[in-house]
């Protein structure tokens, strides 16, 4: 039997999302397949040290950070530089998906449908009027930099519209005002290098009570339904793949990634693109996956043999 490839699972880190990381984390290496595969596990609030000393040994890594410290591209700098794979887009894919108007202005440029949006500065005086004249109300305000909707609220009058900024602007010094668009939430799964494949789309509908997917909704069992594939025609689950396609391709990512979508009548809107989607068994990727013959463990296989496609190692991957 060929050697076991050991693969480093970085999960935890330090960023809101630590604890969602963490059980992303434990279900990745509790699917992973030990007859294949040398798993050390490593947290990088603690353990970057412990990486860095042990980087000789490591083939490939696999990323289930979520946040700064993890999604940003920093973790991704560090692998670089010592020279281990891993699955997903790399420091600039990484570092331009995250910051959600970075991403905005490459979509853009790359002709593709988004929300109307503003942007409001840590220590700027905010005209509520002058915005909800420009952009309409009801609006949304997020952080510029996050996931996991931390920090997002949608805001139906002028007065809820500062202290929304306000609780952005504590997760981030830059905040998105984007116009709200009232329509279907679905998100769509791309996975390859070279070659990419659509996975199918999926609808989420969240339970009474929340107004979008947000962070109760997506880590509260029974805040939503998710449904995959989701109950559109073949021409809008095909236009909602092309739009994932040139989303990832727009943003520089490699390996996979998933891109939220609002479907209002048969218009559709970019949100954004996740470079490291939740990766529980029931996360909407993995659930993608499934929907279309990959198992879960199947799935790892398949990102961790995009980690090490193309790219040469400083000594022979160990077979």
């Amino acid at each position: 039997m060929a050697d076991k490839l050991t693969i480093a699972l970085l999960s935890g880190g330090t960023s809101s999302e630590r604890e969602v990381s963490l059980n992303s984390g434990r279900q990745v290496l509790e699917a992973l397949d030990k007859s294949r595969y040398e798993v050390v596990c490593f947290d990088p609030k603690t353990d970057l040290a412990r990486l860095v000393a042990e980087a000789d040994r490591i083939d490939a890594a696999l990323v289930i950070l979520h946040g700064a410290g993890g999604e940003d591209g920093t973790v991704q700098g560090l692998l670089d530089l010592l020279n281990i794979p891993y699955q997903g887009a790399g420091v600039l894919g990484s570092a331009v998906a995250m910051n959600k108007l970075a991403a905005k202005r490459l979509y853009e440029h790359a002709g593709l449908p988004i929300p109307d949006y503003a942007v409001v500065c840590r220590g700027e005086a905010i005209d509520p009027q002058a915005l909800a004249g420009r952009l309409g109300l009801p609006l949304v305000v997020k952080p510029v930099v996050g996931g996991s909707s931390v920090g997002i609220g949608i805001v139906a009058s002028l007065a809820e519209l500062e202290a929304a900024v306000g609780v952005a602007l504590a997760h981030d010094a830059q905040v998105l005002v984007e116009a709200y668009i009232d329509g279907l939430e679905i998100t769509g799964a791309v996975v390859g290098n070279a070659e990419l494949e659509a996975l199918p789309i999926i609808e989420i509908l969240p339970a009474p009570g929340h107004a979008f997917f947000d962070y109760h909704a997506k880590y509260t069992p029974g805040a939503c339904e998710e449904i995959c594939p989701a109950r559109i025609d073949a021409e809008l689950t095909a236009k909602a793949q092309a739009l994932c396609l040139a989303a990832h391709r727009a943003l520089f990512c490699r390996g996979y990634s998933r891109t939220d979508l609002i479907l209002k009548g048969r218009e559709m809107f970019i949100l954004e693109t996740n470079t490291i989607p939740g990766m529980t068994a029931t996360s909407l990727l993995p659930r993608a996956a499934q929907a279309a013959g990959i198992g879960f463990g199947r799935l790892l296989d398949r990102l961790i043999a995009l980690s090490l496609e193309g790219r040469a190692r400083g000594r022979q991957v160990r077979r």
